[in-house]
C-alpha cells in the first residue's frame, strides 16, 4: 500500500500532536521527511526549531529558526524561538535583538508571545529583562492572572518584595483558584518567617495542585505545628500521598537538613530570592504605563488589587479606598482602617501601621495590598 500524500499543513498538525504529547523524537522524524518534500514550509521549520529545543539542541533549533526566517523573515513564532536557543546559548544581546523585533513588529500586545518571551528571559535568570516584557504584556492585558504572576515572580527575584506581594495577590484577585501564584506567594511569605499567612495560603491549594515537593514539605510541618497532627491523620495522609506521587525519595531528615545548611546563623535565607517558578518555567519599554502628571503637589495616586486606580490626597484616598471595599463603608476612617490592616497582615505577614492616612497607605503598599503610583 503507498503512503497517503499529506500536505505541509498535514505534516505540521501532526508534529504539533505528537510535541503536545512530549514525543520529541518522534516529532523530529516526522518534520524531517515533511521537510523532504516541503523545504521551503515555513510551519515545519518552524516546528523543527520547537522540537529541538526541547530537547536542548539549541544549536540545531537556531538553524531551523534562521532557516524559517530566510523564507519569512517577520515571522513571530521564529522570532521567539531563535530568541529562546540564543538565550540558551549564551548569546543575550543577539536573543535581545530577536526578541526587540517582536515589538517593532507591533506583537507587543500578543499575550501568549510576551509570556514566552518574559518566561524564557526569567529561566535564563534575566530578570531585568523579563520584567520589561511581562510589563509591556500588561499594559495590553491588564486582565490577565498570569501576567500578573510572573511579574510577582520576577518582583521576587529582584528583591522588590512589596512589589512581589501585590502582584502575586493581583493575580489571586483575578483568579482565587491560580494555584501556581498562591503556592509561590505561601513559600515566599514561609522564607520570611511569616508562618500564620504561609498556613493560611497553603491550605487554599490542594495536594494535586502541587508539582515541586518543597510546599508539600512545607505545608505538612504546618499542619502538624497548627493541628498537633500526626501522619496517621487523615488531614495529612493525601499530603504524603502527593509526595509519593511526585516520585521524591528524600526523607525529612534530609530535607530538613538541607534548609538548615541553606540558612544563615540568624535564621534568614542565604539566597534571598532562592525560590523557583513552580510549573512554569523575566530598561523600560516605553508607552508600557503612562502616569498622569498631576498639577497638585498633593494629590497622589493609588491603584488597588482590583485594578481600580485612586486620586487625591492621602486623607481622601483613605475615604475612596474605604468606599470601595464596601464592607467597612459604614465604619469611621480610623476602623476602617485598623480592620484593613489586620485583614493585610493576616494575609501578608507585614504590620501595617495606621496611625495617620500617609502612615497607613504607604505601610499598605508595602505589604503588598495597593501600589503607590504618585
Amino acid at each position: 500500500m503507498t503512503e497517503p500524500f499529506l500536505s505541509s499543513d498535514e505534516y505540521d498538525e501532526q508534529a504539533h500532536r505528537l510535541y503536545n504529547e512530549a514525543r520529541y523524537d518522534d516529532a523530529i522524524a516526522f518534520l524531517r521527511d515533511g521537510l523532504t518534500r516541503y523545504p521551503q514550509a515555513v510551519e515545519l521549520h518552524v516546528g523543527m526549531g520547537y522540537a529541538q529545543l526541547a530537547r536542548e539542541e539549541y544549536g540545531w533549533a537556531r538553524q531551523a529558526f534562521l532557516a524559517a526566517l530566510t523564507f519569512d523573515a517577520e515571522h513571530e513564532d521564529a522570532l521567539a524561538g531563535l530568541g529562546e536557543a540564543l538565550l540558551a546559548l549564551g548569546q543575550l544581546e543577539q536573543a535581545l535583538r530577536s526578541f526587540h523585533r517582536l515589538v517593532e513588529l507591533d506583537f507587543g500586545d500578543d499575550h501568549d508571545l510576551m509570556l514566552q518571551v518574559g518566561r524564557a528571559l526569567f529561566r535564563e535568570g534575566f530578570f531585568v529583562e523579563a520584567r520589561r516584557f511581562f510589563e509591556l504584556c500588561w499594559s495590553f492585558h491588564p486582565d490577565s492572572a498570569e501576567v500578573a504572576a510572573s511579574l510577582g515572580y520576577t518582583s521576587h527575584r529582584l528583591g522588590m518584595d512589596s512589589d512581589a506581594f501585590y502582584w502575586l495577590r493581583r493575580a489571586l484577585e483575578l483568579d482565587p483558584e491560580f494555584a501556581e501564584a498562591r503556592i509561590y506567594l505561601a513559600n515566599v511569605l514561609y522564607d520570611r518567617g511569616e508562618v500564620s499567612a504561609a498556613t493560611l495560603h497553603f491550605a487554599r491549594v490542594r495536594p494535586e495542585d502541587h508539582f515541586d515537593d518543597l510546599g508539600v514539605w512545607r505545608t505538612i510541618e504546618l499542619f502538624k505545628s497548627a493541628r498537633n497532627a500526626s501522619d496517621d491523620d487523615a488531614e495529612i495522609r493525601p499530603w504524603l500521598a502527593r509526595l509519593a506521587e511526585l516520585g521524591r525519595d528524600a526523607d525529612h531528615d534530609d530535607l530538613l537538613l538541607a534548609e538548615i545548611e541553606s540558612r544563615q546563623p540568624d535564621g534568614s535565607s542565604r539566597d534571598p530570592h532562592q525560590l523557583e517558578l513552580f510549573g512554569t518555567l523575566m530598561r523600560d519599554v516605553p508607552g508600557m504605563m503612562q502616569k498622569r502628571q498631576l498639577a497638585s503637589g498633593g494629590v497622589h495616586v493609588i491603584e488597588t488589587l482590583g485594578g481600580l486606580v485612586l486620586r487625591g490626597t492621602w486623607d481622601e484616598l483613605v475615604l475612596h479606598l474605604q468606599t470601595v471595599e464596601g464592607a467597612w463603608a459604614d465604619g469611621t476612617r480610623d476602623e476602617f482602617m485598623q480592620a484593613f490592616a489586620r485583614r493585610g497582615s493576616a494575609e501578608t505577614g507585614v504590620r501595617i501601621p495606621v496611625g495617620s492616612s500617609e502612615v497607613f497607605l504607604r505601610g499598605a503598599a508595602a505589604a503588598g495590598v495597593i501600589r503607590i503610583l504618585q
